[in-house]
């Protein structure tokens, strides 16, 4: 059997891109929360903007465009917006390559910012969250989501996604346990940049066995990227206590 190709951002018969393998099994959670957020806000995507940050090849942006938002979608990485653009399907969303942690982009532009794949991986997150305290509008919302750190997040992200031959979908070193952050911990950073904490919300697939499942074919090449979110099945739990991944928001302070 042909040995799978490990890379972020990239495609071709035999890569598996663990980050596209996250954006479509999050995909239906992180909009079904977005729109918790709103409705707990009283906000309407209607004349707003919003902007993606870690849109990755763009799926992200593309479901909150499709709420109403005008989107811009950011990325550090060239191929991502390369690949974002070519999947646009003439949503007219505007895609900018630019990191996190200095955004190339005006102050007090967004209405919304939405972090992914992000929080979890960056070295510099006091950057990041200031970052996006600056191009927020003052009541401007930040919604995010990332990795705990507890033992078993340590287990899969660290062990099962990069290390582990039979399930492994990231390039080594991706993730890191010091890059792991504890929601407390992160509420911390949040304040420090002038952004205040609201809500925690937990998520996990119904059954871990699915992801175990899905993860070990899309590697053999037996599950397709279109079937993935069917067998994964996220699922929020909002009184839950997230051990591995978690949702939040918080409200730009005025």
């Amino acid at each position: 059997m042909t040995t799978a190709h490990i890379a972020v951002d990239a495609t071709g018969p035999r890569t598996v891109d663990g980050r596209h393998i996250r954006a479509l099994t999050f995909q239906s959670v992180r909009l079904e929360y977005l729109r918790h957020v709103l409705t707990e806000l009283r906000r309407t995507p209607t004349g707003s903007r919003a902007l993606v940050v870690g849109s990755g090849r763009g799926l992200p942006a593309r479901g909150i465009v499709r709420l109403g938002f005008e989107v811009v979608a950011a990325d550090p990485s060239p191929a991502a917006t390369a690949l974002a653009r070519d999947a646009d399907d003439g949503l007219g969303l505007t895609y900018v390559t630019t990191p996190a942690e200095e955004l190339a982009l005006a102050d007090d532009s967004f209405d919304l910012v939405y972090c992914a794949d992000t929080l979890e991986i960056t070295e510099h997150l006091d950057a990041v969250l200031a970052e996006t305290a600056r191009v927020l509008r003052p009541g401007g919302a930040f919604v995010y989501d990332t990795v705990n750190r507890t033992p078993v997040s340590r287990l899969i992200y660290l062990g099962a996604f990069q290390r582990f031959p039979g399930t492994r979908i990231m390039p080594r070193g991706r993730y890191a346990a010091h890059r792991l952050r504890r929601p407390a911990e992160l509420a911390e950073a949040l304040d420090r940049a002038g952004l205040a904490a609201r809500d925690v919300s937990a998520f996990k697939p119904r059954d871990v066995r699915s992801l175990v499942r899905a993860t070990r074919g899309r590697r053999r090449g037996t599950v397709t990227d279109e079937q993935l979110p069917g067998l994964v099945d996220m699922v929020r739990e909002p009184e839950g206590s997230p051990v591995v991944t978690y949702l939040g928001y918080a409200v730009h302070r005025t």
